[in-house]
């Protein structure tokens, strides 16, 4: 049964929350990404509940811009760093020591699971990857592979200052080719039911410009033609190195993030455990949410 509630969290975010299991049990955080919300999750907090898959404590925050969690306009509120604190005072809400056993992470959500895991590594278990670049990696693509900076041309168009107008004209029919263009995985779109659809609509329903914000203030983004390319900041390697053991999970029919992305990743993340899903999506949660769940608990199997 999943529970739903609101967070308020010591810097003032209140974050809007999807959870199963009993509290106090070891804890599972699950992060998503654009345009997605904290119901992508749901499966698996089910799965990862219960007694036989591990008994955790699941919660899937909306991250801040998200859903009915806070949605400050400023661009500057979205910086990275601001987003792994909102989890990291989350994980505090729910244990003394603020420990997370796993962090479940896809898309934007993923950025900030990399920076949780190198900024807080002391208190993560494990951490799960899917579909989402590593910053260090991802900087490489985006100066060197012109196939990385066209896949990744989109992101200009959402850091426009009329995105938001623009995305939600119409039905969102903007929106919805984010799935639709993709490679379809080995169901086609039979996931993009029309429930899930107002599932969607329900949550860009409260607003996209917190959303679209991630793709303003980040300076991760290709060149855009006929302009200066963007100064992309080469971080120091202490910054971008993950202690804990990973599991990357990787859809290799991702258009947008390309398998390049995966080359020298271990150079950063030692306990890499990497598996590559041929014929499978960006969306691969909802394609095959029960592969994805037990892929991710044969590695917590394999971590211990």
């Amino acid at each position: 049964m999943i529970e739903t509630f609101a967070r308020k969290l010591p810097n003032g975010t209140t974050l809007s929350c999807r959870a199963t299991g009993t509290p106090g049990r070891p804890l599972m955080v699950f992060l998503h990404g654009f345009p997605e919300a904290a119901f992508i999750w749901d499966a698996l907090l089910d799965y990862f509940a219960q007694p036989e898959h591990g008994g955790f404590r699941c919660i899937a925050p909306n991250l801040r811009g998200f859903e009915k969690s806070s949605s400050p306009t400023e661009v500057s509120a979205y910086r990275a760093h601001l987003l792994v604190q909102d989890v990291a005072e989350l994980a505090a809400t729910e244990n003394p020591e603020g420990k997370i056993e796993v962090l479940v992470a896809h898309d934007w959500g993923g950025a900030f699971g990399w920076g949780y895991a190198n900024q807080h590594g002391e208190k993560l278990g494990r951490l799960v990857i899917i579909n989402s670049p590593h910053p260090g990696t991802f900087t490489r693509e985006l100066l060197n592979n012109p196939a990385q900076q066209a896949a990744s041309a989109y992101m200009n168009f959402l850091a426009r200052p009329d995105a938001e107008a623009l995305l939600s004209a119409d039905d969102y029919r903007r929106m919805w080719p984010f799935f639709t263009l993709m490679k379809a995985g080995p169901d086609g779109f039979g996931w993009l039911t029309e429930d899930v659809k107002n599932q969607y609509r329900e949550v860009w329903n409260a607003g996209l410009t917190g959303a679209c914000n991630l793709y303003r203030v980040t300076p991760m983004k290709p060149a855009v033609p006929g302009q200066p390319a963007p100064q992309i900041p080469t971080l120091p390697r202490e910054r971008l190195t993950v202690a804990a053991p990973t599991f990357v999970l990787w859809a290799l029919d991702d258009s947008a993030l390309l398998p390049g992305l995966l080359e020298g990743l271990e150079d950063y993340v030692p306990k890499l455990d990497l598996k590559k899903v041929p014929g499978a999506t960006h969306w691969l949660i909802h394609e095959q949410p029960r592969f994805v769940a037990s892929e991710i608990e044969a590695f917590i199997r394999r971590a211990q």
